[in-house]
């Protein structure tokens, strides 16, 4: 079947080009926002050789298609439409107006941190590089490659360096990203975030360990001269007050005296207000969120890895695993590392095993390939085509999957398993797993391969015994 018969057969599907209100397309998927998403033909939609699933979120219809030939199918539907190609940025505007304000503000935090996320994934990945140079006991008893062979010392240092960089400057990167979603000049969203990581400023991870802490007299107020390197929610609300208030300025100010004036009021009024208000109240109310996580895992540490590893999957379907990204930057800001990641990463193996078991239960020759595909992509950190192309179409895969990851993700917790860092949140994923934990990790990835694989299996021939 040619692309332009599938871009036809998937217009027909969704209610016509009259039903098309916009329409864009990511790397793996087409994006529409529709006027009556109840028009939409499921069944027939998905028996569309080149569609591996659809499904709804966050106000968007989008049908997964695959890489490279997701490009193809919308050129040949923009031609057959009529419709101008719209950005990602239109398409989530004329959705978000269906949502709910808590959907918004899940919306809000996905667009702000799903821009940044490619440069924390390989600041992950590279992280974990430097833990196997650098971990004792993973190669040598009580030692390290390095200390075995001092020649790589400095080739790790620097690996660790470029690592540390995202990290370091996250506030730089959140600026940029939060302040353009907010409206704002990104460019002053960065020079924003940088501020709140200046040199000159106490590093907030040598807060707890320093006796005298420096201070600024402003206005009769002891003002603590702390930065915020590692923090998320500080950024945020400055960011939020950067961007309003340039807004602001700019509808009254007149457009010859603007470049002279818009920039140096806007930084100055937010820079004391983050280091003299939102700084210092945001940075409690982190903390108390931070304590408020970890005391529920620490003292129910089973019932808490259950519940996350069985939500897991739901919450991505809603969008809704996006905050937990905020959460788990907020913790190795806080704390150094992470326990919730490592669930997620076992949740897309747990998705992508359920996909592969689905291979050897189905007679359909275009599901037996779709299913190793997307396994393939689960395993490697992308679990759209396995969730929505196979898993819960057939709902006994979803169900084995999120099974095995609940039994995986409690096995974890209850071995103290952490992350210093996000990661690919697949079978890569023990690279950003400290090297100490990597034994219980692996056994929950076996876990979340045996289970969702065996269930899937199991609960196919029971379908077709009844």
């Amino acid at each position: 079947m040619s692309v332009k018969t599938s871009a036809e057969q998937i217009v027909t599907a969704i209610g016509g080009k009259e039903n098309i209100v916009a329409a864009t397309h990511c790397v793996t998927r087409l994006r529409f926002a529709l006027k009556d998403e109840s028009v939409v033909d499921k069944e027939a939609l998905e028996n569309i050789d080149l569609v591996r699933g659809s499904f709804s979120a966050n106000g968007q219809f989008q049908v997964v298609i695959g890489q490279g030939t997701v490009d193809k199918v919308y050129q040949e539907m923009v031609k057959l439409t009529g419709i101008g190609e719209s950005s990602k940025e239109e398409i989530k505007d004329a959705a978000s107006q269906k949502l709910n304000p808590i959907q918004r503000a899940v919306k809000t935090l996905a667009d702000i941190f799903i821009p940044i996320l490619p440069a924390i994934v390989t600041a992950g990945l590279l992280m974990g590089i430097n833990n196997i140079l650098t971990g004792q006991d993973i190669f040598f008893d009580k030692k390290s490659l390095v200390d075995v062979y001092p020649q790589w010392k400095d080739f790790a240092s620097i690996i660790n360096l470029i690592a540390n960089t995202a990290f370091t400057f996250l506030p730089g990167l959140i600026g940029w990203s939060a302040v353009k979603k907010f409206g704002g000049n990104p460019l002053l969203g960065i020079v924003l975030g940088l501020m709140l990581v200046h040199p000159d400023l106490l590093n907030a991870w040598a807060y707890g360990s320093t006796k005298e802490i420096p201070t600024w007299n402003l206005f009769g107020l002891d003002i603590q001269k702390v930065g915020y390197q590692g923090q998320v929610l500080p950024v945020l609300v400055a960011s939020y007050v950067l961007a309003k208030l340039e807004i602001f300025l700019k509808k009254r100010i007149p457009d010859a005296f603007q470049l002279l004036l818009v920039a140096p009021i806007v930084l100055l009024i937010t820079g004391f207000l983050s280091f003299i208000v939102i700084g210092p109240i945001t940075f409690a109310i982190a903390n108390v969120i931070t304590d408020a996580v970890v005391g529920i895992f620490h003292a129910a540490p089973a019932l808490g890895g259950l519940i996350y590893g069985l939500l897991y999957a739901p919450l991505v379907i809603t969008g809704m695993h996006h905050t937990f990204l905020a959460v788990d930057l907020q913790l190795i800001g806080s704390t150094g590392s992470t326990f919730l990641w490592p669930m997620l990463a076992l949740s897309n193996i747990a998705q992508g095993t359920a996909a592969l078991a689905m291979m050897f239960v189905t007679r359909d020759e275009k599901l037996k390939g779709l299913s190793l595909t997307s396994a393939i992509s689960a395993y490697l950190g992308i679990t759209e085509p396995a969730m929505f192309g196979v898993n819960l179409r057939f709902r006994f895969a979803f169900i084995a999957a999120i099974i095995g990851s609940a039994i995986g993700g409690m096995f974890i917790t209850l071995n103290g398993v952490k992350a210093a860092s996000v990661g690919v949140g697949g079978l890569p994923g023990f690279l950003s797993i400290f090297p100490q934990n990597w034994g219980a990790f692996f056994i929950g990835m076996g876990i979340a391969i045996v289970i969702p694989f065996v269930l899937t299996i199991v609960f196919a021939k029971l379908r077709k015994t009844k």
